[in-house]
């Protein structure tokens, strides 16, 4: 991983060093990470996270937490972002972990009777899931989510709710509106042969009456 502060004279991010203070790390603009493990989509690729303003609630100041925890216990910067230590033994944090924290907070916010949610299909892929939709919702394109999720192809569309009801909010009123429109095509499409025909034979009949009288 990588963290970055700003640099307002040069108008832009540079690299902080891993020996950065603790204050320097949890205020960093940006974290980037190289994921090297990742089961779908694009290995050994990096995915850049900005700091979103929140004190608690970011995915950059997390990072930055669980960096100075695992540099306070030990020098080895190989260390996996997982890692933790208890009483100065190293453990690991699993998917079953990740699950169980996901499943106990959408307990504590009542998803199954507020989000219409049942709890047995909140699992580590809600994750997955909740980012993509949210940053469809937020109005990014396709290739911005692709990116984001490292997905290779259009897969990442499975993610994106169609059930949400944020993706229906103000359609009927829209629908309702009369914009008066014209279908422009209509003429252009129109088979004239027959009808060129028709006043060409009339034409020509008419021209042999004209000489006969």
């Amino acid at each position: 991983m990588a963290f970055f502060g700003w640099s307002k004279s040069r108008g832009r991010i540079f690299r902080l060093p891993q020996t950065a203070s603790d204050d320097e790390i949890l205020n960093s603009k940006c974290v980037t990470l190289r994921l090297d493990n990742q089961k779908n989509g694009w290995k050994n690729v990096c995915i850049n996270h900005e700091h979103n303003g929140d004190p608690v609630h970011c995915g950059t100041r997390a990072i930055a937490r669980r960096y100075i925890s695992i540099r306070c216990h030990t020098n080895n910067m190989d260390t996996p972002l997982y890692t933790y230590f208890d009483n100065g033994n190293k453990r690991y944090i699993t998917d079953k972990d990740i699950r169980a924290a996901v499943k106990n907070a959408a307990t504590a916010l009542d998803y199954q009777n507020t989000r219409g949610i049942p709890l047995s299909h909140i699992n580590t892929h809600s994750l997955r899931i909740g980012g993509a939709c949210a940053l469809a919702l937020a109005g990014y394109d396709d290739v911005q989510i692709m990116k984001m999720g490292r997905w290779r192809g259009a897969t990442f569309q499975e993610y994106i709710r169609e059930n949400l009801s944020n993706y229906s909010e103000g359609m009927s009123t829209k629908m309702k509106e009369v914009h008066g429109f014209v279908q422009i095509d209509s003429g252009a499409f129109t088979n004239v042969t027959d009808s060129c025909c028709d006043i060409k034979n009339d034409y020509n009949s008419h021209k042999s009456v004209a000489a006969a009288a």
